[in-house]
């Protein structure tokens, strides 16, 4: 879906929109979210979009009309001179089920002249110029016309999207006071192959799974999140739905063990599970039993034990690359060993929130798990400047660190760090021991692109300025830093034009 066609150029910059809010419209589905993006952007703040220079005269010389941007994406149907009918919904609907007496205007109510109007419905300019807009304002475009939808909707400006959906959302009352499910045609035109339902029951899925065209064979990712599923609504909703290869479930707690035995099929590649309570040791058996290609775990499980890590078979020593343990407060050096021992070719780490893993368990990743490029000890607080020695002496392909909230690190552990030449992303939020001089030697440190010290509150201006000794730095992060002051953000601007700085 991702390919383009000849002649469609992407350009190089794309906005970075992390959560996406459609605001509420009465039809029930203007309320739906829209995702994109990993954990690394959700902090990352939103740029303007860079409109390039193809629009045509008939707007262009309208200087009336504002110009696109992320923060008023409604002023892009006025950019048209139209404006969005105010009860269609900007995700679901296709121009054949817009509301009755708010049909779509026509390129002819454009403004300006004949042949400025033919180029304002040139498919080809814009195929070319849809591509600088997020998607909250692709949502806006798609009402301006019939011909702008029909561009707009074509797969290759979703790919990478998950709808959102609530509930709520899912259901028209209807003027007898009857529920009727919401028409989902406008999501399958748009070719989505993944989706985010929130607060659902084992009805509302069969509603969806009979009701989404695409939902046999085209869905490829389900997420369930707050929802009442049971044992027997995950039972049917994989067994109907063929295509589904990554599932996430958070926040659901009326399944059980028992389900993810009776309903995990060996085609489910990526599973996530989090705060869902009757998740267990068992759990995990089932996962190991069940999943022999699973390539990505992400699991948040207070009652999994260092007996579980031991469960997972060759198959998924082999084809396991990623593993996130979080908040799995049971977990001991115990479970590190069988760990290492069960995944060694993992790449992506998380212990995050495993309070009782120590240096001992550090130096056990270190050196059985050589192909680490991702490793995050966030919240850690028994972790020492002695587990970064050994991560710096064995994990010489680790791009990504992830420190916040290990208190006891000092400027000795960074000292340690920066010999490393692979490390490209180090997050030391709210390591309260960090000072000055442990900036200093990251500064060696050229491969460096984002840095972030939010929250480290012994660091100076002094301390900090130092960093424009790093040019190739992309994303500095200094939140809550009593040390960066107006000034320095000038000084910032002034020496790290290309640095992208979070105060």
């Amino acid at each position: 879906m991702s390919s383009q066609r000849n002649g469609d150029t992407k350009p190089p910059c794309l906005p970075r929109n992390g959560l996406v809010k459609i605001p509420t419209q009465p039809n029930g589905l203007g309320s739906a979210s829209i995702t994109k993006g990993t954990p690394a952007v959700k902090n990352r703040l939103c740029q303007p979009s860079s409109v390039p220079a193809i629009l045509s005269p008939a707007l262009a010389n309208h200087s009336d009309l504002p110009i696109p941007s992320l923060a008023s994406p409604l002023s892009l149907a006025a950019l048209a001179g139209v404006s969005s009918p105010p009860s269609a919904s900007l995700v679901a609907l296709n121009s054949s089920e817009a509301s009755p007496g708010k049909e779509q205007p026509s390129p002819e109510r454009l403004p300006g002249s004949p042949s400025e109007r033919q180029l304002a419905v040139d498919e080809k300019i814009l195929n070319r110029l849809f591509w600088y807009f997020s998607a909250c304002e692709k949502c806006v475009l798609a009402q301006v016309c019939k011909v702008w939808r029909r561009v707009l909707y074509q797969p290759k400006f979703w790919v990478g999207l998950t709808p959102v959906l609530h509930t709520k959302e899912l259901y028209n009352v209807l003027p007898s006071g009857e529920k009727e499910f919401v028409s989902l045609q406008g999501f399958a035109v748009r070719g989505f192959d993944g989706f985010c339902l929130v607060g659902v029951s084992d009805l509302d899925i069969c509603e969806f799974i009979d009701n989404y065209p695409l939902s046999k064979k085209g869905v490829k990712s389900m997420s369930l999140k707050r929802s009442t599923i049971t044992d027997a609504g995950l039972e049917v909703m994989l067994e109907q739905m063929q295509g589904v290869v990554r599932l996430e479930l958070s926040g659901c707690n009326d399944f059980t063990e028992a389900g993810l035995w009776s309903s995990l099929n060996a085609r489910i590649t990526a599973l996530s599970v989090s705060d869902c309570i009757n998740v267990a040791d068992d759990a995990i058996a089932a996962i190991s039993q069940l999943l022999p290609n699973l390539t990505e775990l992400n699991l948040q499980a207070y009652h999994v034990t260092d007996t579980a890590l031991a469960y997972f078979t060759a198959k998924q020593g082999y084809t396991t690359h990623t593993l996130r343990l979080n908040s799995c407060w049971e977990i001991t050096n115990h479970g590190v060993v069988n760990m290492v021992h069960s995944l060694p070719n993992l790449s992506v780490l998380s212990l995050s929130g495993c309070s009782k893993v120590t240096d001992d368990g550090v130096e056990l990743v270190a050196e059985n798990l050589r192909k680490l490029r991702s490793l995050d000890l966030s919240w850690c607080p028994r972790i020492t400047d002695m587990a970064l020695e050994y991560i710096a002496c064995d994990l010489h392909k680790l791009e990504e660190l992830v420190l916040d909230r290990c208190v006891r690190i000092t400027d000795t552990g960074l000292s340690y760090l920066s010999t490393m030449s692979s490390l490209r992303s180090l997050y030391l939020r709210w390591c309260c021991q960090v000072q000055d001089f442990g900036l200093k030697h990251l500064l060696s440190m050229g491969s460096l692109r984002l840095l972030s010290l939010a929250g480290c509150p012994l660091l100076t201006t002094t301390g900090l300025s130092g960093l424009v000794q790093l040019q190739e730095l992309e994303e500095l992060e200094l939140t809550n830093c009593p040390g960066a002051t107006p000034e320095l953000f000038k000084y910032f601007s002034q020496h790290l034009p290309c640095c992208m700085v979070i105060e």
